[in-house]
């Protein structure tokens, strides 16, 4: 065996991402935010989108002004077939060779069993499953456009532990819905890996969010999610960036169809 070259190990060499194109969906704020910030923190120009246009074009622009890479907003409710299409032509015109699909935008409910509403549950589905499976088909073209076989193209799915294990609280649709989007990234990652695409998924546990603000903001209930959590604390935004650094970069190329848990160990050790 031949010794490999260590300048071809160093950590600038396996995690550069100077200069390529993102797109991060629900990237106003929470996880999508963190890693809009940790994309453009190290060179990558990221397009968000989210469906308040105020706050996707203040959190853009407050990107946008730390750099070193770019960051633009174009709003968008991804539900909406029709808001979908025109946001991926879009994004087609302004990267026609796209190299990180973030599919971050998500929603929950929460009710009864004997009180939950159709319309609930459909959303949560149609903005956790759906979307994600229509946005990363209308963006194939731009994602194989400049793929290779040394350097794949990226879509990385923001799933959810409880995706992984049966959650307490009465969010029937949301759970369904990030375990249907962890076996949708194993299935696109087989039906894409012949086009050099990697289809991987991030499984956050608990992070500071809108999501969770309901959980967290409260000094109680937040101690106790964090003794729940195996590590101690809540995730920090370096903990979910970091995990989609590496699989977006040279050093994850080789890495398709996992569900990686980034939930201090709730899910693995708990």
């Amino acid at each position: 065996m031949t010794v490999p070259d260590p300048a071809s190990l160093r950590v600038g060499e396996l995690f550069d991402l100077t200069g390529r194109t993102a797109v991060v969906t629900g990237g106003s704020r929470g996880v999508g935010a963190m890693i809009a910030a940790g994309l453009v923190a190290n060179g990558v120009d990221v397009w968000i989108t989210a469906r308040k246009a105020e706050a996707c074009d203040r959190t853009a622009a407050e990107l946008d002004a730390a750099g070193p890479g770019r960051c633009r907003s174009i709003p968008a409710d991804l539900s909406d077939g029709d808001e979908l299409e025109a946001f991926a032509a879009r994004i087609a015109d302004e990267a026609p060779s796209l190299d990180i699909l973030v599919n971050n935008a998500g929603a929950t409910w929460g009710a009864p069993i004997d009180e939950f509403p159709r319309d609930g549950f459909e959303k949560v589905l149609s903005v956790n499953l759906v979307a994600p499976f229509f946005l990363t088909q209308a963006l194939l073209g731009p994602l194989r456009s400049g793929a290779t076989a040394e350097d794949p193209a990226r879509v990385v799915m923001i799933g959810s532990i409880d995706g992984i294990r049966v959650p307490v609280m009465d969010s029937f649709p949301y759970s369904a819905s990030k375990a249907g989007l962890h076996m949708l990234t194993r299935h696109l990652a087989r039906a894409l890996v012949g086009d050099h695409v990697t289809v991987n998924a991030i499984a956050p546990g608990p992070f500071e969010s809108k999501m969770m603000a309901f959980v967290l903001d409260d000094p109680g209930t937040r101690a106790a999610v964090e003794h729940s959590v195996p590590r101690g604390r809540i995730g920090a935004p370096g903990d979910v960036a970091g995990a989609t650094l590496f699989l977006c970069s040279r050093a994850g190329s080789y890495v398709t169809g996992a569900v990686v848990p980034v939930d201090g160990g709730i899910s693995t050790t708990a």
